[in-house]
């Protein structure tokens, strides 16, 4: 066991790299695995020695070769790029247990654990072959008979290039999507912030989605904030209160509003908006759900960490006797926001008040969403659950995203076959980025946040300690000062839609609650996933109240 801290011995294979290896997302795997299996079937010229990936497959299956080399020979044969990456560092301190995964033409698969990084990675290399396989052997993809690559090579066991060369490799391999993204942030925060100087103090919490397409990248919903309502109010049982107004549930909001502008015009009798909307029909006519078209995916970006256990120290562990390999404590569970600050659910220092408000924190909301999708429970009756490829960083005080990578990725990893059909765990590609901007020393404004989505003329800024708009906010709804993000605006929204899509089900709704309630296989799927996380160790999820039961 302590030869895992001995130094890298010279000479050891590799990983394969082929002259070109363009970076996809996750959910184009299987697509350019299609594709890379089609080009196969090209004949190869004359001369070249030729090899079948359905023999390497057979011999798999027979136990003549393991998980790694079929892996290794699969990308000499189909030309894509394979690396076995390490996903958790463990320092200088000795653990029993190492975690990997395959890294395929840039999209990450599971990971695999065990007592040496040569089980770790023979597990990863297993876990990526039961999706890689069905693929590759489906009705929509046959195998060639042979290629013009090279018979593949006995494969080595050893450090990737990525263990012995961790720094060259990854000025090599800078991710352009992520400055694309970058770039697309900065431009729209500068435009919003520039007419309105007097509110840049909160640009320092920015959280924004991003739609990446062939085309560019455009910033479709933005938020800041770093507050939850003060105090519980009677102004919320008619749901126009904003109970949190943390960036990035801020940011979420405004994407909500971003999709139900997007269904209206997919609904609309205009044939141009319908196909300007970034929704589809189901290519197969099977789902009655629209998706999103294929050419678009969804990323995010933070300036800041979120607030909860993806804040916590690098120093921390595995423990191999965990359920959910990770050591279970007050900083891996699950936390709870009350004004500003966090609290672990197993803590018992904070006022548990029936005045105060009390929410779960940022980065278990995102943990959330990566399993139940960004949509929510209403907006669910219509589309199939959206989910981000990737979250992108920008805290300057981080160094590294373990805390976000085991938070966000690890904790509900293995719920996917528990989960109602369109629902799955999705572990998006964390990574630490450039800030866009500086926190401000102005800690008074600071409990105000600001809101814009695509398509709105002016940003609103609302005071996250009251869950109103403020009276100077450039966009007012009304003298009542209810936030466009409130509840009862969304249950407005959801009705709009529900009329244009010729639901009468669901405008049968009578309140905010029964209409989420109806939303029966999103309410299965928070059921199986706060069960999961209770039964791994992490705690209990606060459940509210029932307050939903305002109309309009």
């Amino acid at each position: 066991m302590l030869m895992k801290d001995l130094p890298v011995k010279p000479g050891l294979t590799e990983a394969y790299r082929p002259p070109s290896a363009p970076s996809i997302s996750h959910g184009q795997g299987k697509d350019v695995f299609c594709q890379q299996v089609n080009n196969a079937l090209t004949p190869a010229p004359a001369g070249k020695p030729k090899m079948s990936p359905k023999w390497v497959i057979d011999k798999y299956k027979r136990g003549e070769t393991h998980a790694v080399s079929l892996l290794h020979q699969l990308a000499q044969i189909l030309q894509f790029h394979l690396e076995m990456k390490e996903t958790v560092t463990t320092g200088n301190v000795t653990r029993l247990y190492f975690a990997f995964c395959a890294v395929i033409d840039g999209v990450e698969y599971k990971t695999g654990m065990g007592i040496t990084k040569k089980d770790a990675r023979q597990k990863a290399a297993e876990l990526a072959l039961q999706d890689l396989l069905p693929t590759l052997e489906g009705p929509t993809s046959v195998l060639p008979e042979a290629s013009d690559a090279p018979p593949p090579l006995p494969v080595k066991e050893g450090p990737s290039i990525s263990e012995v060369y961790p720094c060259r490799v990854n000025r090599e391999r800078k991710n352009f999507g992520n400055l694309q993204i970058l770039h697309a942030v900065r431009n729209q925060l500068f435009k919003l912030m520039n007419n309105h100087l007097e509110f840049s103090a909160q640009a320092g919490t920015t959280a924004a989605f991003i739609l990446q397409t062939s085309s560019g990248c455009e910033v479709v919903a933005l938020g800041t904030g770093n507050f939850n309502i003060k105090e519980s109010c009677s102004a919320e049982s008619s749901g126009r209160t904003v109970l949190d107004s943390h960036a990035v549930v801020t940011a979420r909001r405004s994407l909500m509003r971003f999709l139900y502008r997007h269904l209206l015009m997919f609904y609309s009798k205009t044939a141009n908006l319908t196909e300007k909307s970034i929704f589809q029909q189901s290519s197969d006519g099977s789902s009655s759900f629209l998706s999103l078209k294929g050419s678009i995916t969804l990323h995010l970006y933070v300036n800041q960490l979120p607030k909860g256990a993806a804040q916590i120290p690098s120093r921390l562990n595995l423990n191999p006797l965990s359920i959910s390999a990770w050591q279970v404590n007050n900083e891996m569970s699950l936390h709870l926001s009350v004004e500003g600050k966090v609290f672990s659910v197993f803590s018992s220092a904070y006022d548990q008040s029936a005045s105060r408000v009390v929410s779960m924190s940022a980065t278990d909301k995102i943990s959330q969403w990566q399993v139940l999708g960004y949509q929510g429970a209403l907006l669910s009756h219509f589309i199939e659950p959206i989910y981000v490829d990737s979250i992108l960083v920008g805290d300057s005080c981080c160094s590294d995203t373990r805390g976000m990578e085991m938070s966000v990725s690890q904790r509900a990893e293995g719920i996917t076959s528990q989960l109602p059909v369109y629902y799955c765990m999705i572990r998006p590609r964390i990574s630490l980025v450039s800030s866009v901007a500086t926190n401000s020393a102005d800690g008074g404004q600071l409990t105000h946040g600001i809101n814009w989505s695509e398509g709105d003329s002016s940003l609103e800024v609302v005071d996250g300690l009251q869950g109103k708009t403020i009276e100077e906010s450039p966009f007012k709804s009304g003298s009542a000062l209810a936030s466009r993000l409130c509840k009862a605006a969304m249950l407005h929204r959801f009705k709009m839609v529900a009329k244009e899509a010729q639901r009468p089900d669901l405008l049968a709704a009578t309140s905010y609650r029964e209409a989420k309630g109806m939303a029966k296989a999103y309410q299965e799927a928070k059921r199986v996933l706060r069960a999961y996380l209770l039964q791994q160790g992490f705690g209990l999820w606060l459940v509210k109240p029932s307050v939903g039961e305002f109309s309009n």
